[in-house]
């Protein structure tokens, strides 16, 4: 009872822990603002649901995405990260707990008379050079042990308070990866719907300039016309021609990269006929508050966990300047029959406990302390930075919004006056009140407006689909405090 009495202050200390304790960092106050609203586009609030592409309403979308975070290879050795890091704390849980051993052994042992001073021969009255043999004989042995540090600094305890943190981190980056793939498979997609559309205006547009080539061959035989008119529609035909195989070669690669995506080869892609006309555009799309964004978005979460994995290495440092304590005790059972192992009259016990201290390292705890001080300021600036960061891409975005529907609706107009002049330049050119080269000058510029046009949707597709992986989060979920759960863990 004396001896228990004596740790019991130690024990108490055991509910110590040194260094800094992490707190979150604030999230914007409501002066916090974009620096644009997106015209009328953007619906600021929490931001898009976790399934966010399901906004262009495209059941092919879907089951594409759907397959990609299913399938893709990336991810899977994303998870599978996650999946090791979260059994490397229950691994640590296990270390802060009484460790309990166990031991058995079976052996054959001679005792050397020499070693104890009777040699193996002496006289006795009667008996001239009696002999004795060292004595054999079969040892079985069996114990147990348990042992505890009490972790008085509390190093383990900001060991597994790290060993979290770094686990919030990667499922933060596991979560990212997942809106990553989903994004780059929504703008592959995308791109490749704009590739299909601009071949079709490409072919459109060469049936326009092949119909220019019968005209002008036709009004050459009519003796109306002249062998300048039909080379000119001929090299018109040429031109646009030899920019068709780029766009096909362009739709080939888009058609690899979604395959590549989808965790399968070229080959087993199937037909990718999609054209923007098949997807929505949302009139609105939810947008979140800077507020929000700090509490969603994975890379600004995973720069937090990362900060407080830096303050937790703090808190290490500083337990190593601190001495620490293990008890413990150990029985032993031995006998030379195997029959009486369990008997108390073989055993042995042992009772102790251990102190370690650090008298003299050369200063090198202190400067690691100072180090990791050092590192906790550079997670808190990198935090910061990654806060920044993001809220210049929504911004840009927003902006971008804005711009986007000036734009179109500019292109629209200007393909619209396009196609007045080509249909004016053809009446002029059939009834012979203009040339030939007008009537390709329209051509050219119908053609040029276009394909603006295409481009100017295709932007304004490509920038709502970014917006929305910009500000989504919570696809593998998480906490913003693992610790608390991760004390509950078995070992």
């Amino acid at each position: 009872m004396k001896r228990l009495a004596t740790l019991a202050p130690l024990l108490l200390l055991g509910a110590c822990v040194v260094g800094p304790d992490f707190v979150a960092p604030a999230a914007p106050g409501p002066d916090a603002s974009y620096a644009s609203d997106g015209g009328g586009k953007a619906a600021l609030g929490e931001g898009p649901v976790r399934e966010w592409w399901k906004a262009f309403q495209s059941e092919e979308l879907d089951a594409l995405v759907a397959r990609a975070l299913e399938r893709n290879h990336s991810l899977e050795a994303s998870r599978e990260t996650l999946k090791a890091a979260q059994e490397r704390i229950k691994a640590m849980v296990g270390k802060t707990r009484p460790q309990v051993d166990t031991h058995g052994e079976m052996s054959y042992q001679q005792v050397n008379l020499n070693a104890i001073g009777l040699g193996n021969s002496f006289d006795v009255p009667g008996f001239e050079n009696f002999r004795v043999t060292n004595p054999e004989f079969d040892l079985y042995t069996l114990g147990g042990g348990v042992s505890y540090n009490l972790d008085l600094p509390g190093r383990n305890r900001r060991s597994i308070e790290h060993a979290a943190a770094m686990a919030e981190a990667t499922a933060r980056e596991t979560e990212a990866a997942h809106l990553v793939i989903a994004a780059r498979v929504v703008a592959q997609v995308l791109a490749i719907a704009a590739l299909n559309d601009r071949i079709a205006t490409m072919q459109t547009l060469l049936s326009e300039d092949e119909r220019n080539v019968t005209l002008t061959e036709a009004r050459r035989k009519g003796g109306v016309g002249t062998m300048v008119e039909v080379l000119s529609a001929q090299g018109e035909l040429a031109r646009d021609r030899a920019g068709l195989p780029n766009l096909e070669q362009q739709l080939a690669e888009g058609r690899a990269m979604l395959a590549v995506l989808l965790g399968i080869s070229p080959g087993e892609l199937g037909p990718t006929a999609y054209t923007l006309g098949q997807f929505a555009l949302p009139d609105q799309v939810p947008v979140a508050l800077p507020s929000s964004l700090v509490r969603r978005r994975p890379d600004i979460l995973e720069a937090e966990a990362r900060l407080h994995a830096a303050t937790a290495v703090v808190g290490i440092a500083t337990a190593e300047l601190y001495p620490d304590m293990t008890i413990g005790a150990s029985i032993t059972q031995s006998t030379s029959n195997a029959d009486k192992i369990f008997s108390n009259r073989f055993n042995a016990f042992d009772l102790f406990a251990g102190v370690t201290a650090p008298i003299f390292r050369g200063g090198t705890l202190k400067a690691n302390k100072r180090a990791a001080q050092a590192e906790a300021r550079a997670a808190a600036a990198s935090y910061r930075q990654v806060v920044l960061d993001a809220f210049g891409q929504v911004s840009g975005l927003l902006s971008a919004f804005e711009t986007d529907g000036k734009a179109l609706a500019a292109r629209q107009y200007s393909a619209d006056i396009a196609e007045r002049s080509l249909h004016l330049s053809r009446r002029s050119f059939q009834v012979g009140n203009s040339g030939i080269l007008q009537v390709l000058d329209a051509s050219r510029s119908y053609q040029q407006a276009r394909l603006a046009l295409l481009d100017t949707k295709a932007q304004q597709f490509h920038n709502i689909a970014r917006m929305y992986a910009a500000t989504a989060g919570g696809w593998v979920g998480g906490s913003n405090n693992r610790t608390e759960e991760v004390a509950q863990l078995e070992p």
